[in-house]
């Protein structure tokens, strides 16, 4: 039995080594390549930063008629007066921490 131990451990070793994706590297080590999908994917997935566009184009959140209707209001002095909003209401319950 330990005549075909003898011959088969070599063999395994053999066969094992074959696995291993980069012999020049250690084994310990990660692969070069790790989280290199996850990489991509995040960079399919964000916006550009610093988008670039023609100086005499759109803009992103231009709108035609809403810009018209500005500058039509801006030009006969008709500028719409801002809207003041109340973000706290006084539906009951307690009046805060006592």
């Amino acid at each position: 039995m330990s005549s075909k131990l003898l011959i088969a451990t070599p063999l395994v070793a053999i066969l094992l080594s074959g696995c291993l994706t980069n012999m020049n590297q250690n084994p310990i080590s990660p692969d070069p390549s790790f989280g290199e999908s996850t990489k991509y994917n995040a960079a399919v997935q964000v916006i550009d930063p610093d988008p670039v566009y023609a100086a005499n184009g759109s803009q992103p959140g231009d709108s035609g008629a809403k810009g018209a209707a500005a500058v039509k209001r801006y030009r006969t002095d008709a500028v719409k007066q801002v809207e003041v909003m109340s973000t706290s209401s006084s539906a009951g319950g307690s009046s805060g921490p006592r």
